[in-house]
Formats: C-alpha cells, structure tokens, sequence
C-alpha cells in the first residue's frame, strides 16, 4: 500500500502556494531567470509569469525582484519573503513526509493491506 498526497495553500478559498509554484521559485532562485526557469518546467514565460503574478496578487507581497534587459539581460531574484514562505512550505513537506512514512512502515504491523 501507498499513500499519496497533495499539499497547498489556501487563503479566502483560493489557493496561493503549492508545489507548482514552489518549484518554479526554486528554478528561479537556481538560474535567476524566469525564462529560464520556466523552460526548465516546460512552460512559456508568459505562462510562469502570469502564475507568479497571480500569486503575488493573492498573497499580497512582491515573490521577485525583476531586473529588465541590460547588457547581459534582465534576471529576477527571490525577496526575502519568497524565500521565508519557500522555507515554511519545504519544512511542512518534509513533516508531512515523515509522518506518511511512518504510518506506511507501520502500516503491515497494524493489520493494514499492503
């Protein structure tokens, strides 16, 4: 037997951070680019950006700090509160991994199928 599991966040009925989002951030703050990053996910920029944007809005705090063209063109990195909520939602995973791997194991002991 196999427990699976999905983790988000919601606030007022919507959602506003999941593994999605938390792993577009992670490509970011990797290649401090958003085109970048949403290549890495299959995705356009048009679509990485307006998920961002959505979630911004929703959360009401910036999650990037973009810098536009230049020389060597624009990049984008995480604010400090993207970085803390990242952080908060990693270590919720985590626990909740622990927890689903636990009960897994001791799932046989209890009379469980599997």
């Amino acid at each position: 037997m196999e427990v699976k599991y999905k983790v988000w966040i919601e606030h007022d009925g919507k959602q506003v951070f999941g593994e999605g989002i938390y792993r577009l951030l992670q490509l970011v703050e990797r290649y401090g680019s958003i085109n970048r990053a949403a290549q890495a996910q299959n995705m356009s920029y048009r679509q990485a950006w307006g998920k961002i944007k959505v979630i911004e809005k929703r959360l009401g705090i910036k999650l990037l700090e973009r810098h536009k063209g230049g020389e060597y063109g624009g990049g984008a990195v995480l604010t400090e509160k993207a970085k803390e909520i990242m952080k908060r939602y990693g270590e919720l995973v985590d626990k909740i991994d622990e927890h689903i791997k636990e009960w897994s194991h001791g799932g046989n002991e209890r009379g469980l199928p599997g």
